[in-house]
């Protein structure tokens, strides 16, 4: 029979040598396990639990232990810890439920925190089922702090007054959480972020700031959906604004599915008796095939470091432990099976020093692959995205590059090429971020719609297929001579740019994941003149469509927001598709013929 006791009572059940699971986070019983801790008796007892933060909020400050912690997550509050007194466990959590079933890690004492029972006597794991489930099938005993603060969750979260040894009543308000500002580079990383977002799709964003400051950025999104396995204050507003409906989920449609909660009051009073909210066991909440049943999932991890192939550390930080592999793994192979899913890394290019790259040539000593280069496939900071699923290691290299601070660009293509991983005469001309704003979608003759973008150096296999469905005509008339292929050089002079004195815009079909470039266009700014002289390729099928037009009216916006004069051309008499898109351009135009070439200077009509 459930007996009730005191705080010291109930610590007095914990013997030397004993293992003790602490709840989840916010929900952790910080009392209890402060009055463990002061037990000047107790001799060899190991601490267990997943997300450690918060387990001691409301103490003046963390107390000394003479005990040792293992945990699945290094949290603040344990990261201070040496290895005398630190275990950290690298595991997948939704491995963590058959490890204790295994007995191969026996639970000896489960500390949880709930809600006051109910009238048949069922209380509410609350805020944090995640491991609880699992761990109340294993412990040999299990001691309840009965928090009136503590809301009744729907989903899988009651369990019975008899499941528990001891209980005690405490009447604390629930521990809080509020993300620290993300600074400048986070922001912009939470905006490009944003943009990979749909209309319909389902998210999962973890606990990191800028997934979180992401979702400021939706709210002219359209029935979003969340399966995460936890949620924070920031879905609250997307919630009341009708941007979270989870209308085109599979799974629990019309629900929040999570498996915990870790933010304010207000979080937890939404969550209180919320039919919309359903708190599962941890692994049914992130096995990734219930996780792909979704559309669109977008799963985002924030990572500490990511090397040159697309290896991302999520659990060391500044030559620390911090952090895990938590849930992260497998949301992000769920998000690959999703249809239309996107499964995204986040990382600041810079630490916090301000100087020391995030992006490496290879991972440091002691950091390790939390998510296996094999399975990433967004990339992002705050100077672009990289997409590197599928890709070559020549062509990743290249893509991390160009997304890593401008000051360590030039140190990594140097230690790429040593290691072999790019060719010697490889280079990244651009020192500023992907002008992400300078992006059109356009809709064409017919109703196609296509995405005019500036070029990066990674569009090389892309402008290399488009040259090659070219006629030989047409490419004679771009090119001036007759070519049946490109050398490097060219290739990289038509995407590889600085966007300021060499630009290039494409026009692509299809979704980011597997874009087609069917059109192109670039200039070359004179210096001396102020003007720029501009090149055009469209794909033989769609030519007529309206793909030229549309690249060179791009062209002109961008080059008056650069203070450019106007352009010029150089074309070959016959090229009729050529001197009709000069003729439609926007500026006076004049025109010089030397044989069969004829030179054209458009000058703009602001200039």
């Amino acid at each position: 029979m459930t007996r009730w006791q005191n705080i010291t009572e109930a610590a007095s059940l914990v013997r030397s040598g004993n293992r003790v699971y602490i709840g989840t986070a916010c929900a952790a019983p910080h009392m209890l396990v402060a009055a463990i801790e002061a037990r000047t008796d107790l001799h060899d007892v190991e601490f267990v639990s997943f997300v450690t933060t918060a387990a001691n909020e409301g103490l003046q400050q963390r107390p000394p232990t003479r005990h040792r912690y293992r945990v699945f997550f290094v949290g603040s509050d344990v990261a201070g810890l040496d290895s005398r007194q630190l275990d950290y466990v690298p595991i997948s959590l939704e491995d963590v439920p058959s490890l204790l079933s295994s007995w191969r890690l026996p639970i000896d004492v489960a500390l949880l925190q709930v809600s006051p029972p109910d009238g048949r006597g069922y209380v509410s794991l609350g805020i944090s089922v995640d491991l609880a489930p699992a761990v109340l099938d294993v412990a040999r005993l299990v001691i309840g702090a009965v928090n009136p603060a503590m809301p009744r969750s729907q989903g899988e979260s009651f369990v019975h007054l008899d499941r528990f040894d001891a209980l005690v009543q405490v009447d604390t308000p629930l521990a809080e959480y509020v993300h620290d500002s993300v600074g400048a580079a986070g922001a912009q990383v939470a905006r490009y972020l944003a943009s990979l977002i749909e209309d319909g799709a389902t998210l999962q964003v973890g606990l990191g700031r800028m997934p979180n400051e992401a979702l400021r950025h939706l709210t002219d999104r359209r029935d979003l959906g969340i399966h995460s396995d936890v949620i924070t204050d920031g879905i609250l507003e997307l919630m009341e604004a009708g941007v979270i409906t989870g209308r085109h989920k599979r799974h629990q449609p019309g629900r929040v599915v999570t498996s915990y909660a870790l933010g304010t009051r207000r979080l937890y009073d939404a969550i209180d008796g919320n039919p919309a909210f359903a708190l599962l066991p941890i692994q049914d909440v992130c096995d990734p095939a219930i996780i792909a049943r979704n559309p669109k999932v977008v799963s985002v991890t924030q990572a500490f470091t990511v090397d040159l192939t697309g290896q991302a550390c999520v659990d060391q930080y500044e030559g620390a432990l911090y952090g895990g592999i938590s849930t992260q793994a497998a949301f992000s192979r769920g998000a690959a099976r999703s249809p239309g899913g996107k499964p995204v890394i986040c990382v600041a290019s810079l630490a916090g020093d301000g100087v020391t790259s995030r992006i490496k040539s290879t991972l440091e000593a002691g950091a390790a692959a939390g998510i296996t280069r094999s399975d990433v496939h967004y990339v992002i900071t705050e100077w672009g995205i990289a997409y590197l699923f599928g890709k070559s290691l020549r062509e990743r290299a290249i893509a991390m590059i160009e997304i890593a601070h401008p000051m360590h660009r030039d140190t990594l293509l140097s230690e790429a090429k040593a290691r072999g991983l790019v060719t010697q005469d490889q280079y990244v001309a651009s020192r500023v971020a992907y002008p992400v704003d300078e992006e059109r979608t356009v809709t064409l003759k017919a109703g196609k719609i296509v995405l005019l973008r500036p070029s990066r150096a990674t569009d090389a296999a892309g402008m290399q297929l488009l040259f090659h469905s070219m006629t030989d005509d047409d490419r004679y008339t771009r090119f001036f001579r007759r070519v049946k292929s490109l050398p490097f050089k060219d290739l990289q002079a038509l995407c590889n740019v600085d966007h300021t004195m060499n630009v290039a815009f494409v026009a692509v079909t299809g979704p980011r994941e597997s874009e087609q470039v069917i059109g192109s266009a670039c200039y070359f700014v004179n210096p001396s003149s102020n003007l720029a002289e501009i090149a055009f390729m469209v794909a033989p099928e769609w030519q007529g469509t309206g793909v030229g037009s549309a690249l060179q009216t791009r062209l002109g916006e961008y080059g008056r927001s650069q203070g450019l004069r106007g352009f010029t051309a150089e074309m070959l008499l016959g090229n009729r598709r050529m001197m009709s898109l000069a003729l439609r351009a926007r500026g006076c135009m004049t025109t010089t013929a030397d044989g069969n070439e004829v030179s054209a200077t458009i000058l703009f009509d602001d200039t």
